[in-house]
């Protein structure tokens, strides 16, 4: 797939081996579930067929209640009991001979596979048998729906995955709006005038008009010509679903059966299920398979039971709670990095808005002095105070050799804090304020992205073995959760360190004098490209040096 590669060093190691080039580990910028993807919306609301089985989880992730409106007209539709069957062949002969009986009557047949591989093999079945029918594989979508919406036309036979053409209407005898379109396109209508024909907004354009005009005559008319095939059709059973297998999700079953029975239309449904298939392996299809070799039965003869359908839903059930769980328990870790991300974002929505960072930075370079001296004079009588007077050079460009042995350490830090605050005004008068408060911006998002990015990672390397904290008797997420946050205020004060340190280094190379506005802007724009951040002295911003006089006494500098 382009443009996706395996973390964890994995891909580099399939490169080597099949001996491309070995590129870059790709890195992770963001990272978020859909779950607390969608719970940053405002309103959540939603409208479906098959909520009711994921009720839980409505409720419990996004605080939703589900609620059922009742049909607009009674549900007249047979559902019947599912039919097993010893293997996946008997089960497929048993379907293509029921289909036949209903394409003999004329009775229309939607059969729903699980994969596009159990489509293929059901229809080289029916092939082999002279029986007409389509196969859609949710590949193309718009004429998938064209060709599912007229399902329902009188001995029609379909076979779908569980994906094709959801949405569409499936409407006993053909969907007159479908054949509409089909003969706007045999009279050479361009696409986007048919688009406009079978929209409802508000328009003047004559053009428009007289197709809208077209599709209705045309739609009448086909709806006339549907009539009499609706009553063939109601008279043959209405439409008729046949399940090759159960889903793992009973919300897709229910999905596949409600295709037919619309709008108090007559159908019926039936599932057909063969020991071999996954859902059946997980539930005990063995224990039935044995009875049938104890009795020597045939495995053409179905078992048909009330008793037996209740267990395959009793198995969905249990997988769906499984799967459930599985989901709850991402979230409850993504739920700890949710609130960092907060955080990290809430301050890069500031620095983009174009929020002036001046004290922030002071902010930072104070409690950083704090940090840095408590933690070389911590110990009273193991002080390192040579490595604090190299730190705070390091750190805040500032020499305090002469002041080290001043007798409060609160003497220390407010002499630190001084200097540096100092430091920090004359970078500022000698690169000028404008400048400044760009370049600002520019070093707080460049220091906060890279941290992030790294600490997503630690996160990651941190979830992949906190679960052995179970068998300590400790709760995994929690322990996530505190080291997690634990990592994040080390995060935090690194990106501290890391931004006083670039702001206290940055030096202005040569003279400068402005031309005018529009190169005062370019060369504005070209300080921030060339900031050196690999220099050990501290970044440089190299100007343009003009020996020219001033035009425009206030430059505007474009924000990058």
């Amino acid at each position: 797939m382009y443009g996706r590669r395996y973390n964890n060093g994995l891909h580099q190691a399939i490169e080597a081996k099949e001996n491309v080039k070995i590129a870059d580990e790709s890195k992770t910028l963001a990272t978020i579930t859909f779950q607390n993807y969608f719970r940053m919306y405002e309103k959540l609301s939603g409208m479906t067929g098959t909520a009711m089985t994921e009720e839980e989880e409505f409720r419990e992730i996004y605080n939703l209640d589900v609620i059922t409106i009742p049909t607009n007209k009674p549900m007249i539709r047979i559902d019947q009991n599912d039919i097993i069957y010893k293997n996946e062949n008997a089960k497929f002969r048993a379907i293509v001979e029921e289909i036949k009986e209903s394409h003999k009557k004329g009775q229309p047949v939607l059969v729903g596979t699980i994969s596009i591989e159990k489509s293929e093999k059901l229809s080289s079945i029916l092939k082999k048998e002279g029986i007409p029918h389509e196969v859609l594989n949710a590949k193309f979508h718009e004429k998938e729906a064209e060709i599912i919406a007229q399902a329902g036309k009188f001995g029609a036979v379909t076979i779908a995955t569980n994906m094709a053409g959801r949405g569409t209407d499936i409407m006993l005898g053909g969907n007159s709006e479908y054949l509409a379109i089909e003969e706007m396109r045999k009279r050479k209508m361009p696409e986007e005038l048919i688009e406009q024909a079978t929209a409802f907004n508000e328009t003047d354009n004559e053009e428009i008009l007289e197709a809208r005009k077209t599709f209705k005559e045309f739609k009448a008319k086909f709806d006339e010509r549907i009539k009499e095939e609706k009553e063939k059709v109601i008279t043959a059973g209405g439409l008729k679903i046949i399940g090759t297998e159960r889903h793992e999700s009973r919300r897709i079953d229910n999905q596949l059966r409600g295709r037919s029975g619309r709008q108090g239309d007559n159908g019926e449904s039936r599932f057909y299920i063969g020991l071999d298939d996954d859902l059946m392996k997980i539930f005990g299809g063995d224990m039935i398979t044995n009875v049938y070799n104890t009795l020597g039965a045939d495995e053409n003869i179905p078992i048909e039971a009330k008793m037996i359908s209740n267990a395959v839903e009793r198995a969905q059930k249990r997988v769906e709670g499984r799967n459930f769980s599985i989901r709850k328990n991402v979230l409850q870790y993504d739920d700890v990095m949710n609130v960092q991300r907060e955080i990290i974002y809430k301050q890069r929505k500031e620095v983009l808005d174009g929020q002036n960072l001046k004290d922030n930075i002071t902010s930072m370079i104070n409690s950083t002095a704090e940090e840095v001296v408590q933690l070389y004079l911590a110990d009273g009588e193991h002080a390192n105070k040579e490595g604090l007077v190299q730190e705070v050079k390091n750190i805040f460009n500032v020499d305090i050799s002469n002041d080290i042995n001043m007798k409060s350490k609160n003497d220390l830090i407010n002499k630190v804090k001084e200097e540096a605050i100092k430091t920090y005004e004359n970078k500022e008068s000698e690169i000028g304020e404008a400048e400044i408060r760009e370049l600002e911006r520019v070093v707080m998002l460049k220091v906060v992205d890279q941290k992030w990015m790294d600490h997503i990672d630690s996160m990651d390397e941190l979830k992949n073995g906190i679960g052995l904290r179970a068998y300590g008797q400790k709760n995994p997420v929690d322990q996530y959760r505190v080291e997690g946050f634990d990592m994040f205020d080390e995060m935090v004060a690194n990106i501290k360190v890391d931004v006083v340190k670039l702001m206290l280094h940055i030096e202005k190379r040569g003279e400068v004098e402005r031309k005018q506005t529009v190169e005062i802007t370019k060369a504005a724009q070209e300080n921030l490209n060339s900031i050196n951040f690999e220099s050990s002295e501290g970044p440089k911003v190299a100007q343009s040096e003009t020996k020219t006089p001033v035009v425009n006494s206030t430059p505007k500098v474009r924000k990058k």
